[in-house]
């Protein structure tokens, strides 16, 4: 029997991706939203983690942050959409074993789940090419955190002190990554950057 956890925000989705797994023969399914609040009765660590990608989004390099990726370590299956490269790169980079696109029919997610248990690395066919596409972060990691801490209100001084940066150094990056992203300005990048899932 191999124990699953499904790992979702949203109760509606979650509760019906419960319902598609336990369908399958062979696997033992429980379930909680990414903050670990409302988790169900079996205990961690399970054998394989569903783990949508919304719910590993956050800080730059804060993929390790979310609660439940203590309990599978490698072994999570992430439901990613291609349009969003920086979720599947974070994962990628934190040693994620399994990746399904959001869009493949119910069975590819069974068959990932059955493939990652074994310790085998499962890549749905639909993900390859943005995979490959993750690999081409177009801002440096200074840049990315620099427009991270725009993106929640900072301003220039806030951001310099707390990334111990002078001013005008702030400027510059933050020039640099509206250059990279082709952005009009610090709103457009911030919204690009997010809507690939970099951040």
């Amino acid at each position: 029997m191999v124990r699953v956890l499904v790992v979702h925000d949203a109760t509606l989705l979650r509760s019906a991706l419960v319902q598609l797994l336990r369908s399958a023969d062979g696997l033992e399914v429980s379930s909680m939203s990414s903050r670990g609040d409302d988790m169900d009765d079996n205990d961690l660590p399970a054998d394989v983690c569903v783990v949508d990608g919304d719910c590993l989004e956050g800080p730059p390099g804060e993929v390790d942050q979310v609660p439940v990726w203590g309990g599978c370590g490698a072994r999570l299956v992430v439901l990613a959409a291609p349009e969003r490269p920086g979720v599947l790169r974070r994962a990628f980079d934190a040693g994620v074993l399994g990746f399904v696109d959001k869009d493949a029919p119910s069975q590819r997610l069974i068959a990932a789940v059955h493939t990652v248990a074994k310790g085998e690395r499962f890549l749905d066919e639909r993900l390859t090419v943005a995979l490959l596409r993750a690999s081409e972060m177009p801002l440096t990691a200074r840049e990315l955190s620099v427009l991270f801490q725009a993106s929640q209100g900072a301003s220039v001084a806030e951001i310099a002190a707390c990334l111990h940066l002078s001013r005008g150094t702030v400027r510059n990056y933050i020039a640099s990554a509206i250059r990279r992203v082709g952005a009009r300005n610090r709103v457009d990048a911030i919204r690009i950057v997010q809507g690939a899932g970099w951040m």
